[in-house]
Order: C-alpha cells, then sequence, then structure tokens
C-alpha cells in the first residue's frame, strides 16, 4: 500500500507545518506521494527536496522585508506575497533551493488549485521544480484579493483552499490508502462563513462559480475535516494537527511568532512520530 502526505494551506498557519515535515525529514520518514494546497505547497516543496529548516529559516529571515510580504508589494505588484521576490530571488539566490533533489526524489509531488471558470479544483503533478510548477505552485497559493489571478495552460487559477481545502479523497484516488493528514487548525474547529464574501462578489463577480466556490467553502471545510478525522477512526489516515488555535496573522511580520508556530509543529510530530512510523509500517 503506498503512503501519501496530504498538506493543507493556511498562509503563515503553515509554519506549523514546516516543524512537522522538518521533524519528518529528521526522523527517516519516507512517503509515496505528496498532495499539497497553497503554502502546503509552498513550504511541503522542501520535504521533496530533503532540506530541513529552510522553510523558517527563510521567513524569519525575511519576514519583516517589504519585497517579501507587504503593503507596498501589494500596491506596487498586485500581490502581497511579491512573486519575483519569493518564488525567484529567495529560492535562486538568497536561500537557494535544491531543484537537483527535487528532480531525484521519487516522492510524487502534487499541487492542487482552484480553476475560476469553473468553480473547481484542479491538481497536476510535477516531477520537477521547474517554471511550471513554480506557476501552479504560484496559483494553488494565490489568495483571493491578495493576490493576482495566475494564467496556466489557458486558464486562470486563484487558492486552491477555495475548493479542497484538505484534499484527502484526491489523494486517495491517486492510489495512497495510507496518509498522514497535516492540518494547521485544532481538533474541533468549525470554519465560519467568509465575512469578505461581498468583496468577493464585487472584485470576481464575472466568475460566478468562483463566487459561488467561497460561498460554500466553509461547508466543503467543514465536511474534508470530518471526513479526515473519520478516515483516522477507520485506520486510513494519521491527522497531525495544533493542540489550540495557532492565532497569527496570514501576513505575520515577527520571527518570533512564526518560531513560535514552528516549535508547535515540532513539538506536536516528536509527540507522535512513533504512532506515525508505526501507523506507515515504517
Amino acid at each position: 500500500m503506498r503512503n501519501g502526505l496530504v498538506l493543507e494551506g493556511g498562509a503563515l498557519r503553515a509554519m506549523f507545518t514546516c516543524g512537522v515535515l522538518d521533524v519528518l525529514m529528521e526522523g527517516g520518514v519516507r512517503f509515496d506521494g505528496m498532495v499539497t494546497v497553497s503554502a502546503g505547497a509552498c513550504f511541503g516543496c522542501n520535504f521533496k527536496s530533503n532540506q530541513a529548516g529552510r522553510a523558517i529559516r527563510y521567513n524569519m529571515e525575511y519576514a519583516g522585508d517589504r519585497r517579501f510580504c507587504s503593503v507596498h508589494s501589494w500596491l506596487t505588484t498586485g500581490n502581497m506575497f511579491n512573486a519575483e521576490f519569493g518564488y525567484h530571488t529567495i529560492p535562486e539566490r538568497l536561500d537557494p533551493f535544491d531543484y537537483e533533489a527535487f528532480r531525484k526524489s521519487p516522492v510524487e509531488f502534487h499541487i492542487v488549485a482552484t480553476n475560476i471558470r469553473t468553480g473547481k479544483a484542479e491538481h497536476r503533478r510535477f516531477d520537477e521544480c521547474d517554471d511550471r510548477c513554480i506557476e501552479f505552485m504560484r496559483a494553488s497559493a494565490a489568495m483571493p484579493i491578495a493576490q493576482k489571478i495566475v494564467r496556466f495552460d489557458g486558464e486562470k487559477y486563484l487558492d486552491g483552499g477555495i475548493a479542497d481545502s484538505i484534499p484527502l479523497r484526491l489523494s486517495e484516488s491517486l492510489g495512497f490508502g495510507k496518509n498522514l493528514v497535516v492540518l494547521t487548525q485544532p481538533a474541533g474547529f468549525v470554519k465560519k462563513p467568509n465575512p469578505l464574501l461581498p468583496l468577493i462578489k464585487l472584485r470576481y463577480g464575472v466568475y460566478p462559480n468562483l463566487v459561488e466556490a467561497v460561498r460554500n467553502r466553509h461547508v466543503v471545510y467543514n465536511e474534508e475535516t470530518r471526513y479526515a478525522f473519520s478516515q483516522a477512526e477507520r485506520g486510513n489516515a494519521f491527522v497531525v494537527c495544533p493542540r489550540e488555535p495557532l492565532g497569527i496573522s496570514h501576513t505575520e511580520k515577527n520571527p518570533a511568532e512564526l518560531k513560535r508556530v514552528y516549535d508547535e509543529g515540532r513539538r506536536v510530530c516528536e509527540g507522535a512520530i512513533a504512532r506515525i512510523k508505526e501507523f506507515l509500517g515504517q
């Protein structure tokens, strides 16, 4: 049976995920494939390239840099998280990403994004972290309002979490029978309707299926959460999540806050690592 790793997004709540992934890497835990969404894709790529510590390092280093994430970037480029700086300058020059290790890794890497024309989730598999992979990763993490629409293969995309925040069913459909699911909200969390829906309708009214997907996102998210825990009860999944709400901003600038959330991910995973290995048969 093939083992899968499912990573939801959550913007900088995913510093929790970075802590979990680093403990998994340090512990030699292996997966056959990864199904990732939004920040889960942006940070999860470091698992495939086997670069423990990289995600927390560069996020802490550049958290306060207006080239990385800022209103200035939003006003001048249309992206709160600066695309050129975050997806090229950092990984290519400032904190090098190991593109060769990513390519050589046998771990399947799948990314989910939302097609704004259909309002449906779509996924792509990437064996190399090339320009196409980076563009679809950028699409997966493109939060409405805060980020520009990303064009890919003639279609337009935004945040994968809109249509499929916790793609466990997708992972199962790809043949991964046992899945470790990393969530960035605690057990029992219930997502509420999006308070920005009127603004979403104003900004994206020409994409009615996208607006409808945003309207229903909390319903889908809550059902996907229930499904993940029900699969855990059946022995088909293992869920790792925070013990309590992380309380971090989507655009947090304080490196100490990023480290706090990262350390929580480490603590939770360290406490569960033996059970995770047993679950995965390792």
